[in-house]
């Protein structure tokens, strides 16, 4: 007898569904970004990258402040724990010699007067007082049981900044390559151009960056702006030896991370010279927007910083008629600059009475 083969059922026509599902969809190419087919595309490409970058880099810039804290502070740590061990084993063999006193009938035998108080002759004078047997081992208990409490204190404080340095480091090494991944790709999309695609390419840059300021400028915000001098003032003598720093650094190369004597990357650049100047500011453009004191652009004089970008990501120093000195980005220089070449955030003013 012959059988008839049965028509698939509602299983077997489920797991043919599934599996042309499945077929198609690994056979679907995944859609990447495409590739910029004009010069200007190029241009929006890479400083898209390069922003990328820096900002990743403010934020490898921060926990490498973080962690330099948590390192700091962890040898300030060590140093307590090592000096409390000490105080704890002088406190431990004290105990037991005040035992034995107490066990001849004594009080507080002298060494252990010279520890517990700041003030030996008075020490002295008072011995036929502090001679008293259960005063004299509960001094001697009290203090070795507040200095063991204090040692468990200072191990376990150590102990928690040994796992935040640890983490920061982590967070280093993560924003490491991410910035690492944007300069490679923004560096290979510029290495595809001929010389004189290159050629054209800084050009349409230095073509936005002049069309920037000039936007800037039709506000304006220049024609008030280098008005308050402030001559004489503690800020604007600072602003003037900050100026002078970040001019001699003119020509250094960009290099992220970076703040100085030979490369700098523009946070490193401006926190820099207004440490040359006296005035210590936050590592980071973002900090430096969050911390510092905040001035209206038309207000802003030389010394002030102009902080670039939506998200802060960029810095600079103003040093007046228009014009800043920065670091703008990898495979750049220190240079002079139009104070409007690119969207401005808002100005800070460093060593500012707030």
């Amino acid at each position: 007898m012959t059988r008839t083969p049965r028509a698939p059922g509602r299983r077997t026509a489920a797991a043919v569904a599934l599996a042309c599902a499945l077929t198609a969809t690994v056979q679907t190419p995944v859609r990447a970004d495409p590739e910029p087919t004009t010069l200007t595309e190029v241009r929006d490409r890479i400083e898209r990258l390069y922003h990328h970058a820096e900002a990743a880099t403010d934020k490898y810039n921060a926990a490498g402040e973080k962690a330099a804290a948590k390192k700091k502070r962890l040898r300030g740590l060590d140093a307590q724990v090592t000096a409390t061990e000490t105080r704890l084993t002088r406190l431990t063999s004290l105990a037991g010699a005040t035992a034995r006193a107490q066990y001849r009938g004594g009080g507080l035998p002298a060494e252990a007067q010279f520890v517990l108080t700041g003030d030996p002759e008075r020490a002295l004078d008072n011995a036929s007082v502090a001679r008293q047997a259960q005063q004299a081992t509960q001094r001697v208990l009290t203090a070795l049981a507040e200095t063991r409490g204090k040692l468990e204190k200072q191990r376990a404080s150590a102990e928690d900044e040994l796992r935040e340095l640890r983490s920061e480091r982590k967070k280093m090494a993560a924003h490491r390559k991410t910035i690492e991944k944007r300069i490679a790709a923004a560096e290979a999309t510029e290495a595809r151009l001929s010389e004189e695609q290159r050629r054209r390419l800084a050009a349409l840059e230095r073509e936005k960056a002049a069309e920037t300021h000039a936007k800037w400028e039709k506000t304006g915000v220049l024609d008030k702006a280098d008005g308050a001098d402030g001559a004489g003032t503690e800020e604007s003598s600072a602003g003037r030896k900050a100026i002078a720093y970040a001019t001699r650094q003119l020509g250094k190369p960009y290099v992220w991370g970076a703040e100085g004597p030979d490369t700098f990357d523009c946070s490193g650049l401006t926190s820099q010279a207004w440490l040359d100047a006296g005035v210590v500011i936050p590592r980071t453009s973002q900090e430096q927007w969050r911390l510092l004191h905040r001035v209206p652009v038309e207000d802003m004089r030389p010394g002030d910083l102009i902080i670039y970008n939506s998200d802060a990501t960029h810095v600079s120093l103003y040093i007046g008629d228009g014009e800043m000195i920065h670091a703008p980005r990898p495979g750049r220089y220190v240079t002079v600059a139009p104070a409007g070449s690119m969207p401005i955030l808002g100005v800070v003013r460093p060593g500012a009475r707030t």
